[in-house]
């Protein structure tokens, strides 16, 4: 099939929210009043981001969730996104799931595709998201302050987790790694709770990258320092919850300072690290039954520069955590 025709069979819907979408040399988006558009790309690249023999139909969810968890990091409602494709072949037989995962994705959270490019080439999904915030109300990763609470979304660790046993560096239980390989493969964005956190977190950042490494770059943001505690962050590994065996070498990897890479630095976990200030610590729970999100208090903001690690004892944890740097050497 031809460029265009694989775009009017796959990629072509009448659009709602936006003024003019495929058809044309460009988009147009009209923002409502009072409302910044907030816009953000990722890019996905076979080999790098994904295995090359991965779902289709998962791929198409992920690419978009990645993006959409960028605007769930700063608050924003989803309302459109670009799709700029290389494919190094058209084939219906992996064309039809990979729109059918992205517009399943697409659809659950209001937003319509409107355009974008196709080539032939390596596999390589660029997506470009737009989302409304009201003015003035974006969560940002320069407003955390000496004093607030420090708190994660849902669980981290698991995508790592999966990540190490695919490539054959660790042995899972079936059930455990299928639950790991979810999270991998199907990331949910946490749009809902971005929404509800406006107004209560002081800053926000998606974790793509690395707990670690995400809430740097809030620090270096806001100019303060953190202290985590790592006794409480190492339980938000969810699957652990599917292995109820005694003794065997799972339980044994848990505990092990492979686990806490896994959380602290694995990546791919596309939840949310935020501040808040102590006082609105109701309002963060109520912000997470509303969005139906779990959250965890992990740690605090300083005054003092610099990332602290701690255990249950308050001794300092020792390690190298290295969240993932495209061109680190």
């Amino acid at each position: 099939m031809g460029e265009f025709e694989l775009i009017q069979r796959y990629f072509t819907r009448p659009v709602r929210k936006a003024v003019l979408g495929v058809g044309d040399d460009c988009a147009l988006l009209q923002p409502r009043a009072g409302m910044h558009m907030a816009i953000s790309t990722d890019m996905l690249v076979a080999g790098r981001h994904f295995f090359a023999d991965v779902d289709p139909h998962a791929l198409g969810h992920k690419a978009l969730a990645v993006n959409l968890s960028d605007l769930a990091a700063c608050g924003a409602r989803p309302l459109a996104f670009t799709l700029a494709l290389s494919l190094p072949q058209a084939i219906d037989a992996w064309l039809a799931p990979f729109a059918q995962g992205l517009w399943a994705l697409a659809d659950a959270h209001g937003c319509e595709l409107i355009g974008g490019d196709t080539t032939q080439g390596p596999l390589n999904i660029c997506i470009t998201v737009f989302g409304e915030v009201p003015a003035g109300q974006a969560l940002l990763r320069s407003g955390a302050q000496p004093g607030d609470d420090l708190y994660v979304s849902g669980t981290l660790g698991d995508a790592r987790l999966a990540l190490e046993a695919l490539q054959g560096h660790l042995q899972l239980p079936e059930a455990v790694l299928a639950s790991a390989r979810q999270r991998l493969e199907r990331p949910t964005p946490r749009v809902a709770l971005g929404q509800a956190l406006q107004g209560v977190a002081s800053a926000c950042a998606d974790i793509s990258d690395g707990l670690l490494g995400d809430l740097g770059h809030i620090l270096q943001r806001s100019g303060v320092g953190a202290t985590i505690d790592t006794e409480n962050a190492i339980t938000l590994i969810a699957a652990c919850a599917c292995w109820t065996g005694a003794n065997g070498s799972f339980e044994h990897t848990i505990g092990s300072p492979r686990a806490l890479q896994c959380v602290l630095a694995g990546g791919d976990d596309y939840e949310l690290v935020f501040t808040a200030p102590p006082a609105r610590r109701a309002a963060v729970q109520a912000a997470a039954r509303a969005s139906a999100t779990p959250v965890t208090r992990i740690g605090q903001i300083d005054a003092t520069p610099g990332l602290r690690l701690r255990d249950a004892q308050g001794r300092p944890v020792d390690g190298n955590f290295a969240s993932f740097d495209h061109f680190a050497r």
